[in-house]
């Protein structure tokens, strides 16, 4: 009986449920905002690009 008390009022497994709740919802968010993500990191790509040509020219 002592087991199964300690069993219910047991915790360690809340800590797992949540890591995989805030990965489903950051899965799903890439997921609806992929081309926002795209177009956002190839802005920044080509700045970068840009800034390291005008370095090396």
């Amino acid at each position: 009986m002592n087991m199964v008390k300690r069993f219910l009022t047991e915790e360690d497994a809340m800590g797992v449920v949540e890591v995989i709740l805030i990965m489903v919802v950051l899965i799903a968010m890439v997921a609806i905002f992929k081309n926002q993500i795209r177009s956002l990191v190839e802005n920044i790509w080509s700045s970068i690009n840009k800034g390291a040509q005008s370095i090396y020219t």
